[in-house]
């Protein structure tokens, strides 16, 4: 068993390190202020291979495995939590999907532009009324000779209004049926697609969420990923994954936190010494750096069973369920280290803080984790 960082780990978190350095760093709280979000940025990232990171390289993506798309998402999160959140959800969600789902035809269509970045991608499973309830979904999608009619509408959709493609879940059977659900594909400017309200939030503000709306919007079978009334079942392979992807960002978020605190508890000096030096600070540190380590650890135990194609769906809960805690642990934290400074926008705790609890919410609840694990170990 391997414990250490493989040369490709390491030369991914020195490029994505600097990358996100020089064309993220400068404008995150432009970006958050003004609820942006930076398309043209996410072009770069496709250019330097970030947008398409578990893709084949004959669909121009970059062919690397789960430990390296960790390495990244937790490196361009460890600056600002939204581009993090983008980047995994375009990678995992609906690249993702495609990827493990599409037929040969669907693959080279799609991934090839969203592995480049030319297209971003959004993917809609949830709606208003049913978050963590996928299975009593309203989003119809009915069949009229070789094309379906989708109707309904999909909410907290990332890339909601930006997104060039979306994979999108609808009820093609009974209500509650898990053989009732149908993955399709379908473009922006399909007609009858269209986007609803970009959502106002407390944090992950660069990031882009908003409505989908189909109105008699008209598909051809073709559009259709695998099978009529496998999506659901799908869909909670892709979760798998996109666990995986939480984890790391919010690992990304927890060691941004960090790294502020640790920085300026050396820096910070009351009663003529530096704060790092009271142990009431130091062991705020202790335990922020011993819980990422063990959310490191979670993150790349099941990254590791996913590399190897193995049943992941324990250790991405696991990972998901303790690194996202650990997220707004480590960023309470910072902000407590950092005091009355802590709570302006001046300095960068106060966002990490913003950022952290979509974690514990975003791609299955905290609740809904423990759901997972216990349906896991009470087989």
């Amino acid at each position: 068993m391997e414990f250490g960082i493989n040369e490709s780990q390491a030369m991914i978190a020195e490029t994505v390190k600097k990358f996100a350095e020089a064309h993220i760093r400068p404008n995150i709280m432009e970006w958050d202020e003004a609820q942006t979000f930076p398309v043209e940025l996410f072009k770069k990232m496709g250019e330097q291979g970030l947008m398409g990171i578990l893709v084949p390289e004959k669909y121009n993506g970059s062919g690397l495995g789960y430990f390296e798309y960790v390495t990244a998402i937790i490196e361009v999160a460890r600056v600002c939590g939204s581009i993090g959140l983008s980047m995994a959800a375009h990678n995992s969600l609906c690249t993702g999907h495609i990827m493990a789902f599409g037929n040969e035809e669907q693959k080279t269509k799609y991934l090839s532009k969203l592995a480049t970045g030319e297209w971003i991608g959004a993917w809609g499973l949830t709606e208003a009324n049913t978050g963590s309830d996928a299975m009593r979904m309203q989003c119809t999608a009915k069949q009229e000779g070789d094309y379906w009619i989708l109707n309904g509408a999909k909410n907290w959709i990332t890339h909601g209004k930006s997104g060039d493609v979306a994979v999108v879940l609808a009820r093609t059977g009974e209500l509650l049926d898990s053989n009732g659900i149908t993955a399709f594909v379908i473009e922006r400017g399909t007609p009858g697609f269209k986007a609803g309200k970009k959502e106002n939030k407390l944090g992950m503000r660069a990031s882009e969420t908003a409505e989908l709306i189909f109105e008699d919007c008209k598909v051809h079978k073709s559009a259709i990923l695998g099978n009529v009334g496998e999506g659901f079942k799908q869909s909670m392979k892709v979760l798998d994954g996109g666990r995986i992807s939480i984890a790391a960002l919010s690992i990304g978020i927890a060691k941004g936190a960090y790294d502020a605190a640790l920085k300026y508890s050396q820096e910070r000096e009351q009663f003529g010494k530096p704060i790092s030096q009271f142990q009431a600070i130091s062991f705020k540190l202790a335990d922020m750096a011993t819980k990422i380590e063990a959310a490191e650890l979670l993150t790349l135990q099941a990254a590791d069973l996913k590399n190897r194609g193995e049943k992941c769906t324990k250790q991405s809960a696991f990972a998901k369920y303790y690194a996202s805690e650990v997220a707004v642990m480590a960023s309470t934290e910072a902000v407590q280290i950092f005091g009355g400074y802590g709570y302006t926008k001046d300095f960068p705790v106060e966002k990490f803080y913003r950022d952290s609890k979509l974690c514990t919410i975003g791609e299955g609840t905290s609740e809904i984790q423990k759901l997972v694990i216990a349906r896991e170990i009470l087989k």
